[in-house]
This record gives structure tokens, sequence and C-alpha cells, in this order.
């Protein structure tokens, strides 16, 4: 039977009273000292330097040049590329301490790209993507991938965008590999007199709706919805400028972009939706089938998870 063991390079500094996992590896000039706790098959690179309160989970990957300050955790199987930097105060003085540092939490399957730097008392969220020389200064949801100088959204991982009604040009109708997501052409009638678009319950509402209302005037930095629905139906048409709507049922992801107002979105219960990437001037409708419930609502997306893959 294969023993498995750590390796700890000779030029490193593994200081007594830190826990390292089985199978992890220790590469020159890394520095651990002895409250660190870091678990199995990670993978510590050359000039890494890791604090007493920093909480490593397993398969996890320090490049070369990082620090990890009291009050970093990184779940399991992140990714933390060459010299990111990591912060735990806000407002530091020299020879100043607070009470107790502010805790900054990674998230499994994250990743951060080389150069990022994370703000103190943040969240990356479970499969996030921090692009190269970020600079976070907010939370960030799971699967979103964030770039730039504060950094913002920009797209989310495994989310192909799927194609429009007038791009298919095929059909009224396109089904989503989503479980039971659809995007549909409802009726509009053009005019000179104005246009109109119609959409009949029942034939185009796939439920009777007990309740609509309208999001506008959010700017396009911000994201909406980040939740699921335990029961809750909704359709959604965007009657003014554009928005992108991400759907996830646990196990698939999409991206639909609305921008005309005869563009419906139906989202079924049990499946976790994003708004994001509003143009200025967006509208969007929504109908629901049941009045406002804070009980249905499902905003922690480990616990959706959870949920669905019961």
């Amino acid at each position: 039977m294969e023993t498995i063991t750590n390796y700890f390079h000779p030029q490193a500094i593994v200081e007594d009273g830190a826990s390292i996992g089985e199978n992890t590896r220790v590469w020159a000039y890394a520095h651990i000292l002895p409250g660190a706790v870091i678990g199995r098959d990670c993978n510590i690179c050359d000039q890494v330097f890791i604090e007493n309160d920093v909480v490593v989970g397993n398969r996890v990957t320090i490049k070369c040049g990082v620090q990890l300050w009291d009050g970093v955790r990184l779940e399991d199987d992140v990714f933390v590329g060459p010299n990111a930097t990591f912060t735990n105060d806000r407002f530091p003085r020299s020879k100043q301490y607070p009470d107790a540092f502010t805790k900054t939490v990674v998230s499994v399957g994250a990743s951060i790209g080389a150069n990022a730097t994370i703000l103190p008392g943040l969240k990356i969220g479970r499969g996030a993507m921090v692009g190269a020389g970020a600079v976070v200064t907010r939370d960030v949801p799971p699967n979103a991938i964030v770039v730039g100088n504060p950094a913002r959204i920009t797209g989310y991982v495994d989310a192909p965008s799927k194609p429009t009604i007038a791009e298919s040009r095929d059909s009224k109708c396109v089904s989503s590999s989503v479980d039971g997501v659809v995007i549909r052409e409802i009726q509009h009638v053009k005019d000179l007199r104005g246009d109109i678009s119609v959409a009949e319950v029942l034939k185009d509402i796939p439920f009777d709706p007990r309740r609509i209302f309208f999001v506008y005037n959010v700017p396009d930095s911000r994201i909406r919805g980040e939740h699921a629905h335990k029961t809750l139906h909704e359709l959604l048409v965007c009657v003014q400028g554009s928005i992108s709507v991400v759907v996830d049922d646990g196990r698939k992801r999409e991206e639909f972009r609305l921008d005309r107002p005869w563009i419906s979105l139906y989202i079924p219960p049990r499946v976790w939706r994003i708004h994001y990437k509003y143009s200025r001037d967006a509208i969007l409708a929504v109908a629901a089938s049941h009045e406002y419930d804070c009980s249905d609502y499902i905003r922690d997306y480990n616990e959706f998870l959870e949920l669905v893959r019961r």
C-alpha cells in the first residue's frame, strides 16, 4: 500500500504547532506559522507566507508570492494565483492592532487571479472567478466572473448565452438546458399608431398571475435576483431597454438576453436566477404566480444546491 506523506522543501519553514494535512507539499522559502491549519493534498508554492489565524481547506493551490494574513479562510479546491494580495485591516496603522482581524472567506472552488487584491471582510462566492489584477471591494456572488478596478461582474462561469427568438429564426419558443426554463415570443403587433405586445394567461403565461411588479432605475453595476423560489413561478419581460438573466438548476447554467418587449422568459420554481447588465433605461416587468411570501425565497446558493440535489 502506498504511504501518503507530506513534502517540505529543505528551505521551507514550517513551525512547530502548524497543522498540515496529508500529502500537502510546501516549497522553498515558504513560511508557515504555528497556528495555521492547512488541509490535505494542497500545493503551497515558493515564497508563500501563512500567519497563525489562517485556515486552508483540502486540495488548495497557493502560487508563488502570496501572503495569507490572520483571518483568511480558503475553503476546499480554491486556487490563488501568483502575487494575489489579501488584506485584513481596513484602517491599518503601524503598531496599532484591532482586537480581532476581519475574516475574509474564499468559498469552495473559487479562483483568485494573479495580482488580484481582496479587501478585508469579503466573501468570494462558491465557484467564482476573480480576474488577474482585479481589485475586489465587495462580496463576489457564487459563480460570478469579476474583473477591473473596482471589480465588476462581467459574466458567470459555465453560463453560455442562449440565442434569442430573433437569432434562432426558426422558432417562437427556445427551451433551455436548465430544467423547465423557456424563452418565448408573445403576441406583438407593429402599427403606425404605436406597437402592442400582449401576453394571454395560460397561453403565454403558463400560470394564473397573482402579482405583477416592475424593476427599474437599476445602476448597470448592480445585480438583482440572486435567489430561487420553492413554489413560485415567474414570467419576465423587459418592456424597455435590456437586461441579462442567468438561470441555474444546480446542474446547468445559461444566460439569456432580454431586449425586446415581446420576448418573455419563464422561470419555474427551484431555479436560481440572477438579473444583471441592466441598461440605463431598462424596465423589467415580472408576473408572479403568488402573492409575496418571504418564506418562499431561497437566498443562499449553498442552501439552494442542497435543496435541488436532495
